[in-house]
């Protein structure tokens, strides 16, 4: 069934400027950095006629002044107000960071003449023009971070570009990121060559991918409460409309479509179910379910039952899907949480509730969606084999896309697991074979670009093979206009001949269903805003959804078993990464430096390099005659993010002998490495590869303690996060033997993030863990740390700790 339509060429026209002065000229890149948006938006823009630009040869080429003119000459000062009357899909939404807009029950985003926004799983893509497409066939999924970006980079008085100064950290932090990258993709399969060795890790791939969404173990299956709130009856459809509690207080809404004969007779047939997992569409107060109902009438007049839930987000009671790219929940990280794993859970849920149906057939149950809904369907598929098969559309691309062309810039939470233990991304759909899976996607679809579609079904092809079902995987490229991410005509049959072949045994020709809209309001599941449920927890279920640790304290006999069995589970959640003992930093090659009298004689900030791709900087005093620092201890103070590079900072002056040998490190990320933190690329990327930065810079402090290393060893200081990061390194380095934290913080809920180190411990217990190094604690005014007093008590060393 494989199958790619040509494409037809593309052009754009010549910008309509006359002028000679020509001023200058950009390249793609160039002008998306000028913007601030992504080059495959620019490149969108120019291919739809929108933005002035010339193709010469095969590349691109713009004029910042013709740029200038276009974003002048449209954008009043609100252009909050401006690109919401531009993009009509978005108008209203209320999750554009710029609008004030509350939700509302339109039908925003629905395809209306001949435009729409083409956009997708927490991005937005600008209009197209698309004509002569049958009105039923194209539905688009909308969110707006890309547009809110796009409005961010503007300026409100005059319009005009402003390009963003690159930070010096960014082209370091870029080429690391791509390094390792590269190293995950090489984990195809888990490294699996034959049958019998994906056989063996199978089991142990799927407990750590329930675990990468927060769902092992698993949660307890508490009872649904299913409850159908009304029905409504279509040209022989019996629409349901009703809700369960996937768990208590996380409810779940949804529409469930059946032919009226299914369940009027004595003994209900038992027929095919889908489960339709949804984009995101903004149709506010009615949940976005409602936006897919021409899908559910063509299954119902089919033969099929199919129940369309809302998802966590912009739904009848929505929650959050996007804490690390808007709202700066990085804790979401450090506890583990994605609302990946909301949506799984509520698929598996849906599941239970459906097979627990007179009329639902269990033995031929698929799941389908298309963009976020597609990512869901990956999820679902792989963690339930009850999924007969599966139709995911555009809901998965590679760590090369996501991270090296920064395709993740323009995808919520929802679209990743927390990638504890490194996997090559098409790892999770690995585990649905050898059921049937049929990929769907369209040919220039910005967010999941082909070339990471072709890549995704290259390792996947051998799997089935090895099963001796190669037929069972398979692949469908639809053509739409530029940048489409959306269900196209032809995409749709692809997808309903899967499932009638896989279902039903059936082959023939698909006949399309034109019904009549049903208004929006009437599929609501609480028609008013009174009847919506007062437990609900939908809007704060990521601080519950993943299990915080509680801890116990350690016996006084055991203390250090205790310890052994924490660090043992840091290592395997949080650290992962971190080999025995971390390195000895090297010195970084200087530029016109070759000979040792001159690396010698150099004065001022030092640059070394901790792992490959990283290199920090310090300023070191008394430690000038290379042949002292390893033979007495030598003070480490460790910057903290916001701090500039020089001497001694003012805080720790009073922490530092006069004749003490020390050096002010400013790890990654800090000093004279600050990196761009909006849109907070690095910091989601790391997380991708199973990692974040601040892990990064415990590597640093334990690099650099290593190097330093002495009889005596070194005491580590620093305020804030950064003392908390020096704690964090003394456990992974023997030679740091005293620690100095100033005005730490209580919480990793507030920093620093580590992947899952709330489901391990927090930061009182893990200062604990320092004993029997001596630590004093400055201003560490929280009732908190007397967890860490009592530890150090349990230990038999309270006189270790000081409190000052």
């Amino acid at each position: 069934m494989s199958r790619t339509k040509t494409k037809p060429e593309r052009r754009a026209t010549k910008t309509s400027s006359t002028s000679t002065n020509h001023g200058e000229v950009l390249t793609l890149a160039e002008a998306a950095s000028c913007l601030r948006v992504t080059e495959p938006e620019v490149l969108g823009l120019l291919q739809e006629q929108r933005l002035p630009g010339q193709k010469v040869g095969d590349d691109w080429r713009l004029l910042k002044a013709a740029i200038d003119r276009w974003l002048g000459s449209a954008a009043p000062a609100d252009e909050g107000k401006f690109w919401q009357s531009q993009f009509g899909a978005l108008r209203n939404d209320p999750y554009l960071g710029t609008s004030s807009a509350k939700p509302t029950g339109s039908a925003a985003g629905r395809r209306t003449g001949t435009s729409n926004v083409l956009a997708g799983h927490g991005h937005a893509f600008t209009s197209r023009t698309i004509k002569d497409q049958p009105m039923p066939a194209i539905r688009y999924s909308n969110c707006c971070f890309t547009l809110a970006l796009l409005a961010v980079g503007l300026t409100a008085s005059s319009g005009r570009c402003q390009a963003p100064s690159p930070k010096p950290g960014d082209v370091m932090m870029e080429k690391y990121l791509a390094l390792e990258t590269a190293e995950l993709s090489q984990r195809v399969l888990d490294g699996a060559r034959t049958l019998e060795e994906w056989q063996a890790r199978r089991p142990r791939l799927q407990q750590e991918f329930l675990d990468m969404l927060g769902l092992w173990p698993l949660p307890e299956k508490t009872p649904l409460k299913a409850t159908v709130t009304g029905t409504l009856e279509r040209d022989g459809v019996v629409i349901e409309k009703l809700h369960f509690q996937s768990k208590p207080g996380l409810y779940v809404t949804g529409n469930l479509y059946r032919p009226k004969a299914s369940r009027e007779r004595k003994r209900p047939e038992k027929l095919p179910t889908v489960l339709l997992q949804v984009g995101h569409y903004n149709m506010g107060r009615n949940g976005h379910k409602t936006f897919m109902q021409d899908h559910g009438m063509w299954f119902a007049k089919n033969g099929y039952i199919c129940l369309i839930t809302d998802t966590l987000t912009r739904g009848e009671i929505p929650g959050e899907h996007l804490g690390t790219y808007r709202e700066g929940r990085w804790w979401w990280q450090a506890r583990g949480y994605t609302p990946a794993g909301v949506e799984c859970w509520n698929g598996i849920r849906a599941i239970d509730y459906l097979v627990g149906r007179a009329d639902v057939d269990a033995a031929r149950i698929a799941v389908t969606g298309l963009s976020g809904g597609g990512a869901n369907t990956f999820w679902i598929a792989a963690a339930d084999e009850r999924v007969r098969c599966a139709v995911p559309a555009s809901g998965m691309t590679d760590w090369e896309s996501n991270v090296v062309n920064k395709i993740a810039n323009i995808h919520c939470d929802c679209m990743f697991p927390v990638n504890t233990y490194g996997w090559e991304f098409t790892t999770v759909a690995a585990l649905i074979a050898p059921r049937p899976l049929l990929f769907v996607n369209s040919d220039d679809d910005l967010g999941f670009p082909m070339a990471a579609n072709r890549r995704i079904m290259a390792r996947l092809r051998p799997l089935w093979q090895w099963h001796g079902k190669p037929e069972l995987l398979d692949e469908f490229v639809s053509q739409g206009p530029p940048g489409a991410h959306a269900y196209m005509p032809d995409s749709r049959f692809a997808i309903f001949k899967w499932l009638n072949k896989h279902l039903k045994n059936e082959t023939g020709p698909i006949q399309d269903v034109v019904a009549k809209t049903i208004p929006n309001e009437e599929l609501r599941v609480f028609p008013t805003d009174k009847d919506l449920p007062s437990d609900a927890l939908n809007n704060t279920i990521d601080e519950t959804f993943v299990p915080a640790a509680q801890v116990k304290l350690p016996e006084v006999a055991k203390f250090e078993e205790w310890k052994q069995g924490l660090l043992k589970e840091l290592r395997a959640r949080s650290f992962r990464t971190f080999p025995e003992r971390i390195p000895s930093s090297d010195k970084a090659p200087t530029p016109g430096v070759y000979n040792w009298p001159k690396l010698l004689d150099q004065t001022g900030p030092q640059t070394r390099t901790t792992e490959v791709g990283i290199e920090v900087t310090l300023v070191r005093r008394n430690l000038d005659d290379p042949a002292k620092p390893r033979e007495r201890p030598a003070v480490i103070i460790v910057l903290d993010a916001d701090e500039e590079l020089k001497d001694i900072p003012d805080w720790a002056k009073g922490l530092v002998g006069a004749d003490e040998p020390y050096v002010v490190l400013a790890p990654r990320g800090t000093g004279p490495s600050r990196f761009t933190r909006i849109p907070p690329y690095v910091e989601r990327a790391h997380a991708l590869l199973g990692r974040t930065v601040d892990q990064g810079r415990v590597w640093d402090i334990a690099a650099t303690a290593h190097w330093l290393d002495g009889s005596k060893g070194s005491k580590v200081i620093g305020r804030g996060q950064a003392g908390v990061l020096a704690a964090y390194a003394a456990l992974f380095e023997p030679s740091i033997k005293e620690l100095v934290l100033v005005e730490p913080p209580a919480s990793h809920r507030t920093g620093p993030i580590f992947l899952n180190v709330m489901r391990v411990l927090d930061i009182p217990d893990a200062l604990g863990l320092l004993a029997p190094r001596s630590l004093t604690l400055v201003d560490a005014k929280d009732q908190a740390f007397a967890r860490t007093a009592e530890v150090y008590k349990l230990a038999g060393i309270e006189k270790r700790l000081q409190r000052k």
